[in-house]
């Protein structure tokens, strides 16, 4: 077992060959057919949103039965996370995001083929659990792709997919909706995940199998207990309180029973042998304070800027676009660098600049200028695409060799169980509050201040040994 050199604050273990890498045409093939699937889960989410009244009004719907085309692919993906990070550990991480990319193709031609609500909607959920099967085992093959001195780099490449994912789907899908209709933002997936599923088995390295069976009545408990959490905060926020509390005992009820369950297993599909590691577990609530607070700016500043400075649908997107602009850009520089600087000094210092951004904005008169909305936006941005890289590379370095799958599960659950907070929290303030959209920014600059001081400990407690 050898330390990486790379960061003095946080302990890291690899194994030398079996974390020795790709290289040349090998390594750019590999990386290619991971991006490529990633990038269709993460569209697929996006883009969806944009098509929700148009599938509302052609399947006679309301919006409030719309918003599960949304809502079943979301739960779908996160609740079947851990498990599928488990099964992938199982059966070899390559596998199981092909396997993802058949689920995901299949699922969207019954969502394009769709006549009913119920029929889109779980067609949404089979996709969602498509796109578990490729983000569970996502950075787990990046470990096995990128040697350790350069995993840095291989995940900021990864972030950076993310983020154009995250801000070009919009954007598609009112192209796509502007030249057809609803169903082909589902059709347009089959080339791309054609091309993803050919290189991927072509490409993706073979990965060590655990020679664990898989824990069936674990992975049911975990798909249960996030499924009614989800299911139950949102019921709560949306002012159906009595089925609200039931879903929510419901899934205490299964929390409890899930982590008794799971106390002795050796490799848990909830990695309570990981959490009990206090790098990761920093690791893991700093990518949750970080995504909490990005989803409370994204999803609340279409409102801010309509509601609050009074633009246009149009002029929304362009102000937005520079925040989408500042995460890939500092990705792709922080790439270089995160494999030499710990993360609590660079993560801390990403979130500490969004948070700054977000206080920037907060401070506007509306009558600002779009340039100086735009600047400020960019300043947020900058600052999350620094936090990302690092904080990646601390959550999967801290795992020891074998338990690259529940890292990558976690990683994951983390960025998704923050977003859905972010949003959720969106909601409640939007139910409390008539004109909430500046205490959402001053929510989120909050939030990203915690996390980046939370991110900080790791150096102030010595929390862990140079990696």
């Amino acid at each position: 077992m050898v330390a990486s050199k790379a960061d003095p604050s946080l302990e890291g273990e690899y194994d030398p060959e079996r974390h020795a890498g790709l290289y040349g045409a090998q390594r750019i093939k590999a990386m290619t057919a991971v991006l490529l699937a990633l990038l269709l889960s993460i569209l697929d989410y996006s883009v969806a949103n944009v098509a929700l009244p148009s599938i509302a009004t052609d399947l006679h719907s309301d919006p409030s039965q719309a918003i599960w085309v949304v809502n079943a692919y979301q739960l779908a993906n996160l609740s079947c996370l851990l498990p599928l990070a488990a099964l992938g550990a199982r059966i070899g991480f390559g596998r199981m995001s092909q396997i993802g990319i058949l689920l995901f193709l299949v699922a969207s031609a019954a969502c394009a083929l769709s006549h009913t609500m119920l029929e889109i909607t779980l067609a949404r959920a089979l996709q969602g659990i498509g796109g578990s099967c490729v983000m569970s085992v996502n950075i787990a093959l990046v470990r096995f792709i990128y040697p350790h001195k350069l995993l840095g780099r291989g995940i900021a490449i990864n972030g950076l997919f993310v983020g154009l994912g995250v801000a070009l789907g919009p954007t598609i899908g009112s192209f796509i909706l502007s030249v057809s209709s609803w169903p082909w933002i589902f059709w347009v997936n089959l080339p791309l995940g054609g091309v993803a599923f050919i290189l991927s088995s072509m490409a993706l390295p073979k990965t060590p199998q655990s020679a664990l069976k898989v824990d069936i009545p674990g992975s049911l408990l975990t798909v249960a207990s996030f499924a009614l959490t989800g299911i139950g905060l949102d019921s709560l926020m949306h002012g159906d309180v009595v089925p609200g509390i039931g879903l929510t005992v419901g899934s205490i009820v299964c929390w409890a029973l899930l982590l008794r369950w799971q106390r002795h297993h050796v490799e848990p599909i909830v990695p309570l042998d990981l959490l009990k590691r206090g790098p990761f577990l920093i690791a893991c609530l700093v990518a949750f304070s970080g995504f909490v607070a990005s989803n409370l700016y994204i999803v609340a500043m279409p409102f801010t800027l309509t509601e609050a400075f009074h633009r246009n649908p149009a002029t929304v997107g362009l102000l937005i676009a520079p925040w989408a602009v500042g995460v890939a850009s500092m990705s792709f520089i922080v790439g270089r660098v995160a494999d030499r600087f710990p993360a609590s000094m660079l993560s801390s210092l990403g979130l500490l600049v969004t948070a700054m951004g977000f206080v920037l904005l907060w401070t506007l008169s509306p009558e600002a200028s779009n340039s100086a909305i735009a600047w400020r936006t960019l300043v947020a941005g900058l600052g999350f695409g620094l936090f990302q890289p690092p904080n990646n590379r601390a959550i999967m370095v801290t795992a020891p060799p074998g338990r690259e799958g529940g890292a990558s599960g976690m990683l994951s659950v983390s960025r998704l169980s923050g977003q859905t907070t972010g949003a959720l929290l969106v909601a409640g303030l939007f139910t409390i509050f008539p004109h909430p959209a500046f205490i959402c920014l001053g929510a989120a600059a909050c939030v990203a201040a915690s996390g980046a001081l939370l991110s900080a400990a790791r150096a102030w407690f010595k929390v862990s040994k140079a990696s």
